[in-house]
């Protein structure tokens, strides 16, 4: 007779869930799962992603989030941060790296 599990588990692993050990989430999950976790940390809905790769270790994603909101709103502040997530969508590091207002216009595009 084998051992009951334990009530507390803790979350089904990849395996369990369906998905293919060894792989990746898709890349609409992991833009989903950056804004989501990057939301619950900073306080503030992001806008957009800007920008998703895939990278050895999972995805990297670009995530524009209003920090200052004024008006007229084309003086409004956001902010890109750069956002590292394990190949299972969790967020392993983030930072801000660029800050600038609503009418800006990237020099680097």
């Amino acid at each position: 007779m084998s051992p009951d599990p334990p009530e507390d588990a803790g979350p089904p692993s990849r395996r369990d869930s369906g998905e293919s050990p060894g792989r990746r989430v898709s890349a609409p999950k992991a833009m989903r799962s950056a804004a989501e976790q990057l939301r619950e940390l900073l306080g503030r809905a992001p806008e957009t992603i800007s920008a998703v790769r895939p990278t050895d270790d999972g995805w990297e994603a670009d995530v524009e989030v209003l920090e200052l909101e004024r008006i007229p709103e084309t003086t409004s502040v956001l902010a890109s941060y750069r956002v590292t997530l394990d190949a299972d969508g969790e967020l392993m590091a983030y930072e801000r790296v660029r800050r600038y207002t609503r009418a800006q216009i990237d020099p680097r595009a």
